[in-house]
């Protein structure tokens, strides 16, 4: 069984993090790959970001997915969940971000959970998943610590000492559970159990220990309705809404929507726009699966995609993973 992790900010300190959290749950038959964007955002703290990370999360999977040996689960690594309904129209196996997977473990544990995140712009997008996935009931409180993403790249004993103290004191006010809302919180489980008295849940092992159930049990994403294959489009000609271009240096794609719309590089050269007529001229850097740190291990190789991360627009994506890989 493979399981392939997706990162969707730019850190490969982070990345091999959230790998090393993975590996310490997986079953000894399964193979945790960890990926992540070459270009995007180097955290996702915002919802620009997050748009840039929903990007990211589809054109790494569509990689993958067209690769010689597709995962047969996806997890992704980062607390808004950010790309979900995305990824899993583009798969038949599972997709599980790790905010869903926290909360519902969670659930399981206790009658009550504390979610303890970084920043406190965050915070709207994690009640908005709280309600989303039905735990209104279940959370008792969301605390933001105010420690940035790329603090927790390497967690030294102050973030652990403000975590914990905020763990603390949702455990305090009723939370039976703690909810770690952050990936970059991974390896601090132990840690916070010990020290707040109170089970501690990360998300990324919750996901990797639900992904490998549910291909276990044989339950994929169903294709029924909403989670279907995207509809694939012919692109057409520019001034009618929809301009792409493809060329061996640039990949450029504009989504038109109302008149003087400009052009927005995004991730992997990606562009969005507003306005019928609108075209895709602002170049951007190649479309790149990431870069690659070989860590032993099953020997995967990954392949430059033939399709592209929207459908119908090919793309150019080279094979440059961060990859960390645990053979069977």
């Amino acid at each position: 069984m493979r399981i392939l992790l997706l990162n969707p900010n730019t850190s490969r300190a982070m990345t091999a993090k959230i790998a090393d959290a993975a590996r310490g749950v997986a079953g000894p038959d399964v193979v945790i790959d960890a990926v992540c964007p070459a270009t995007g955002a180097p955290a996702i703290e915002s919802h620009v970001d997050e748009i840039a990370a929903a990007a990211a999360v589809v054109e790494l999977i569509v990689a993958d997915r067209d690769g010689v040996d597709p995962a047969d689960a996806y997890v992704i690594a980062c607390f808004g969940d950010p790309g979900l309904d995305a990824a899993r129209e583009l798969v038949e196996v599972p997709v599980i971000g790790i905010a869903e997977a926290a909360m519902h473990l969670a659930a399981v544990s206790g009658r009550h959970f504390g979610v303890v995140t970084t920043l406190s712009r965050t915070l709207g997008r994690a009640r908005d998943l709280v309600a989303r996935y039905g735990m209104d009931r279940a959370c008792a409180s969301l605390a933001a610590t105010g420690i940035p993403v790329l603090d927790l790249e390497d967690t030294g004993s102050v973030a652990v000492e403000t975590i914990a103290r905020y763990s603390a004191d949702a455990a305090a006010s009723g939370a039976d559970v703690i909810v770690l809302g952050c990936a970059g919180m991974a390896d601090l489980c132990a840690e916070l159990t010990a020290r707040v008295g109170v089970p501690v849940v990360d998300g990324v092992a919750a996901a990797v220990g639900m992904a490998s159930g549910m291909v276990r049990m044989g339950l994929g994403t169903s294709k029924r309705d909403e989670y279907a294959a995207p509809p694939v489009r012919e692109p057409v000609r520019a001034g009618s809404g929809f301009a792409a271009t493809v060329g061996p240096e640039r990949r450029e794609a504009a989504f038109a929507g109302g008149p003087g719309a400009s052009v927005v590089p995004g991730v992997g050269g990606a562009a969005f726009a507003g306005g019928p007529g609108a075209t895709a001229h602002a170049p951007g850097p190649p479309a790149a699966s990431g870069c690659e740190i070989p860590r032993g291990g099953s020997g995967h190789r990954r392949d430059s995609s033939p399709g592209g991360a929207i459908p119908g627009v090919p793309t150019d994506v080279d094979d440059g993973y961060i990859r960390e890989t645990q053979g069977a």
